[in-house]
């Protein structure tokens, strides 16, 4: 790990000190380190070929018409893709599945967004980090 000097405005630095406060972190480097991570991610979206480490979940009507059916049939259509998955019942009606995904950028967004544009599917996020 390197040390790095920064020059930065008055309300960046007011804005850094408030964000780092507010979540929690013991230090700015660590809240600089994570702001960059968070920029990493969003580079690695940027380029469909790049290898990934995603988080797919889900909360979804298990009553739906069908949408059970077509939710594992995604998943199989995609299974080389998925590494592990949870199922919880919610409540009475819904179901939240978090699936871990590891291939290109483009194979999971492409897997997320056959599963997150089923009717049924109530909301849902992906998370994509990149790979070393």
């Amino acid at each position: 790990m390197q040390r790095v000097t920064m020059t930065i405005d008055d309300s960046q630095l007011d804005a850094l000190d408030a964000y780092a406060d507010r979540r929690g972190y013991p230090s700015r480097s660590e809240a600089m380190r994570d702001i960059l991570a968070g920029m990493q991610m969003a580079e690695t979206d940027a380029d469909p070929d790049a290898a990934c480490i995603a988080t797919l979940s889900y909360l979804f009507d298990h009553e739906a018409r069908d949408l059970s059916r077509r939710l594992t049939a995604e998943a199989h259509r995609h299974h080389h893709l998925a590494l592990s998955t949870l199922h919880v019942h919610v409540s009475h009606d819904d179901c939240l599945e978090v699936v871990v995904l590891r291939g290109s950028v483009a194979e999971v967004r492409a897997m997320a967004d056959a599963i997150l544009t089923q009717k049924g599917v109530r909301m849902g996020r992906l998370h994509v980090m990149p790979l070393p």
